[in-house]
Parts: structure tokens; sequence; C-alpha cells
């Protein structure tokens, strides 16, 4: 492997307790071209990053997912590792990720870091919040992916290329994980290990609104994978709604109570429920339709 073809990529913020010896443990392992976005830090980041030899990019908006947006424009290394700069991946492990990419088996590697974590890296609520995440990913995209939100990664650059990305926020790495599967790219997942964070260096993500933002993200992108896991869904709530309230009419009428205007919501709760299981098929048959339109295309170009 020749290093500099390997660009090592840190989104940072306030992250000066670990940015520096980051930094360092990669050069140790032989990567000099380190490229690092900063989110405009209040503390000593940039300077830091600087001094050890980082080329330092300055972030333009705000949030994770907008830097990365910003970077992947910039980026010419024909292989890319994405790590998080707050010190809780170990370089090292750099060479994980990257051998499958460089071997060509992987156009996008993910370090799995609910392999090998160690005591109080993740606080039971994240460690919930990010099993329950993932099951829903597998539900949704059938990829059998066990940690989509980690922030240790390779990719060829060809992979990121292709990637389409909306997000601003922490939903960026679900979004990278969705597009790969969207794309048909090769993805693979490698154990890893991952450390608490450093004690002077405070955690940006809030388990709770970003953890909806993120659920959120996984539901809304499978209507164009997997629309019967989208429009099932809504399908139902509307029928359990309308089972909720088609019981309290029964209950009311045996006992002489005619509920006319509750017994035609009722009626429409559930045709309405019973449609959106509909459109769910019919989509994915459309779905189903152009993914095989896109195989035979792409095998009568080769």
């Amino acid at each position: 492997m020749n290093s500099a073809d390997v660009c090592i990529l840190i989104p940072t913020l306030n992250e000066a307790a670990t940015i520096g010896q980051l930094i360092t443990d990669f050069k140790a392992e032989g990567f000099s071209n380190i490229l690092v976005i900063d989110g405009n830090s209040k503390d000593s980041t940039k300077e830091i990053a600087e001094k050890e030899g980082a080329r330092v990019v300055l972030q333009t908006g705000k949030g994770k997912g907008q830097a990365m947006i910003q970077v992947f424009e910039l980026l010419e290394s024909p292989y890319v590792l994405l790590i998080d700069g707050d010190g809780t991946y170990l370089a090292r492990e750099a060479r994980l990720l990257l051998d499958p990419v460089l071997e060509g088996r992987a156009d996008h590697v993910i370090g799995n870091r609910l392999f090998n974590y160690k005591p109080g890296a993740f606080t039971k609520m994240n460690l919930v919040g990010n099993r329950l995440i993932n099951m829903l990913f597998d539900f949704a995209y059938g990829a059998h992916l066990r940690d989509i939100l980690s922030g240790y990664r390779a990719f060829t650059l060809e992979s990121i290329r292709e990637l389409e990305l909306n997000k601003t926020g922490f939903e960026i790495e679900t979004e990278i994980s969705v597009e790969c599967i969207l794309k048909n790219q090769k993805v693979l997942e490698v154990p890893i290990s991952y450390l608490p964070r450093n004690e002077k260096g405070a955690t940006k993500l809030n388990p709770v609104k970003d953890g909806f933002r993120i659920g959120s993200t996984i539901y809304r992108l499978a209507k164009v994978h997997n629309p019967m896991f989208y429009f099932g869904i809504i399908g139902f709530f509307f029928i359990l709604s309308g089972i909720f309230t088609g019981t309290f009419v029964v209950v009311q009428w045996f006992q002489g109570i005619t509920r006319i205007p509750l017994s035609i919501l009722t009626t429409l709760l559930i045709i309405f429920g019973l449609q959106m299981f509909i459109f769910g098929m019919l989509s994915d048959m459309i779905v189903s339709l152009h993914r095989q339109t896109i195989r035979l295309i792409k095998e009568q170009n080769k």
C-alpha cells in the first residue's frame, strides 16, 4: 500500500485535547496525507492540527453533515479513511478498514464499534439507542449492518463520488450508509475497538434529539428502497387507530348507544390504512422493476 494514496479525513469541533495525539498516531502508522475539516472550533484545535502537519480546512456552515458534504468535494486521493477527532478510535486499526477497499473486496468499510467497546465508551442509553437504530435499519433495508452510526470508515473515491448527501447533522453517518445501499455498493463491516471520550472533550451528541433525527432519516429514506416498509407503517397506525375506535363503537352499541360519527371515522381510518398497504405493494413492484431495468442496463454496458 502506498500511504500517499490514502487521505486521512478528520472532522473536528473543539477537539484540542485529542487531535494532536491522533495526528501523531497516524503519522507513526506511515500516513502523511491528513486533512482536518474544522467546524470553527473555539479552542486551539486548528492550531494544534496545523502544528502537527495536517492540512486544515475551515467549515463554511454548521453540523457534521455539512462538513462532510463540503470536504467530500475537495478529495482527490483514491482512498479515504474517515475518523472522528475525539480520540475514541485507534489509528493502529486503520489497515483493518483499508485492506478490504485496497483489495477491491469493498467500496465502503464500516468499523463496528459494538464488537469491542471499552467500559465507559457507551452510556446505557446510547448503547440501547444504537442497537434499536441498527435493528430499524436492518428491517428497513435488509442490509444486516450492525453499526451504521460508526465514525470510523474507509471509502474508495468512486464510492464517495456516487453519494448524494443532504443531511447536515449527526444523521450523516446514517445517510451515508443508506446511500451506499441504494447505490448497490459493496459494504463491509470489520470489528474495531471503541474507547471512552477524553474527559476534557464533551460530547456534541444529544441522545434523544439526535436519536429521533437518525430514526426519522432511516424511515424517510426507506420510501425509495423499501416502500412497503414506509407505507406499511403508516397503514398499520391507521388500521390500529380504526380498531381502537371501532372497539369503542361496538362496546357502546351493545350498551344501546349508537355512535354514528365515530363509526364513520372508524371506517375511514381502516379504509385509509388498507389503501396505504396497497400503495406500498404497488410502489414495491415499481421499485423492483426499476432495479431490474438498471441491472439489465449495467449488464449491457459491460
